[in-house]
C-alpha cells in the first residue's frame, strides 16, 4: 500500500481553480520530485498534503489514514522544510529546534537535539540568534528542524536553495542515506534539475493545476527527440555545409565549434555520412536530452 495517496484533489480560491483534479501516490521509501512552472500549483499541493489548506474536493491519505479526519495523528510522523518559511528571529538555533521538538512526542529530546546538531553541522551557530544567520545557514536550520521527529514522510520545498555547493552536496547525500537506511519517503520541489535527476525515483510534472506527466527522470528525458552534436572541424567544412542544407538541420557556430541540432535516432547515419564525405574534426561531443530539456519544453509550449 502506498504511504501517500492523492485522489482527484482540487483547490479553488475565490472561484479561481488552482488545482484542477490531480491524483498520484508515493511508495514507502520513494523520493518523488514535483516540478512545474511558477503558478502550476506546487506549493498549494504541499500545503494541502500538510493540512494547512483544506482541499475543495478530493482526498489525501497518508499511512492509510484520511488527512481530513486524522491530521494530528498523521503529522506526528510527517515534517516539512521550506526556504520560504521564517523562524522566530530572536530565538537562537538551539531554542528554535528545542521549541519545535516539543510539538512531537520524542522519547529522548536532549539526545535527539544533539544528534540533529551534529548531523546538520550546526555546532558553530548553535547559540546564535536566527537573525544573525546567512540565508544558507537558515536553510540548513530549517532542514534540521524538519528531521527532529524522525519523520516517515518528509516534504521538502527547494531543500538546497541558498546553500553553497559543498553543503548542498552533503545534504543531497544525507537525504539519500536517510531513505536507504530508514526507508523514508520524500517529496521535494526544486528548480535544480540535476538535483532532481540525482535524488528522485520519479518526477511528477504539474502544469496549469493538472498532472501533465509522471515518470522516471530518464524516461522523461527520452521524450525529447533532439540532441546536439558539436564538432571542431579541420577539413571539408564546405561539404558539411552541403550536408546540413540537404538534411535541413539547424546549426550554430561559436568560437570554432559547430553545433548541430539533430534527431537522436539520426546520429549513427549522420556520423557515417561525415566519414563517407571525409569531413574531419579534432573535437566531438554529443549532448543528449536531460530532464531540464523536457521541463523547458513543457513550460514553454503553450499547446501542451
Amino acid at each position: 500500500m502506498p504511504i501517500l495517496e492523492v485522489k482527484n484533489l482540487t483547490k479553488t480560491f475565490k472561484s479561481t481553480p488552482i488545482i484542477k483534479g490531480i491524483s498520484f501516490d508515493v511508495a514507502e521509501g520513494e523520493i518523488l520530485g514535483i516540478l512545474g512552472p511558477n503558478g502550476a500549483g506546487k506549493t498549494t499541493t504541499l500545503q494541502m498534503l500538510l493540512g494547512i489548506l483544506t482541499p475543495t474536493s478530493g482526498s489525501i491519505s497518508i499511512f492509510g489514514k484520511d488527512v481530513a479526519t486524522n491530521k494530528s495523528n498523521i503529522l506526528e510522523s510527517v515534517n516539512f522544510s521550506s526556504t520560504y518559511v521564517d523562524m522566530p528571529w530572536r530565538l537562537s538555533v538551539k531554542e528554535n529546534l528545542t521549541w519545535s521538538s516539543y510539538l512531537y512526542m520524542i522519547p529522548d529530546r536532549k539526545k535527539r537535539l544533539k544528534q540533529i546538531m551534529e548531523l546538520f553541522r550546526l555546532e558553530k551557530i548553535w547559540n546564535l540568534p536566527v537573525a544573525a544567520l546567512s540565508a544558507g545557514q537558515k536553510t540548513r536550520v530549517n532542514l534540521a528542524r524538519s528531521m527532529v521527529n524522525y519523520p516517515r514522510l518528509l516534504l521538502l520545498d527547494e531543500p538546497t536553495a541558498s546553500l553553497d555547493p559543498e553543503v548542498a552536496s552533503y545534504m543531497r547525500e544525507f537525504f539519500a542515506r536517510q531513505r536507504e537506511a530508514y526507508n523514508k519517503s520524500i517529496i521535494l520541489t526544486s528548480h535544480n534539475m540535476s538535483e532532481v535527476e540525482e535524488l528522485c525515483d520519479r518526477v511528477l510534472i504539474l502544469k496549469d493545476g493538472l498532472v501533465f506527466d509522471v515518470d522516471t527522470p530518464a524516461n522523461l528525458a527520452k521524450k525529447i527527440e533532439d540532441c546536439y552534436l558539436s564538432l571542431r572541424l579541420t577539413k571539408n567544412a564546405s561539404k558539411l555545409d552541403e550536408l546540413i542544407r540537404r538534411r535541413k538541420l539547424v546549426i550554430t557556430v561559436n568560437e570554432g565549434i559547430t553545433r548541430i541540432e539533430i534527431k537522436e535516432k539520426m546520429l549513427p547515419l549522420f556520423l557515417y555520412e561525415l566519414t563517407k564525405l571525409n569531413i574531419q574534426y579534432s573535437e566531438i561531443s554529443i549532448d543528449k536530452p536531460n530532464l531540464e530539456d523536457y521541463f523547458m519544453k513543457v513550460a514553454k509550449d503553450k499547446s501542451l
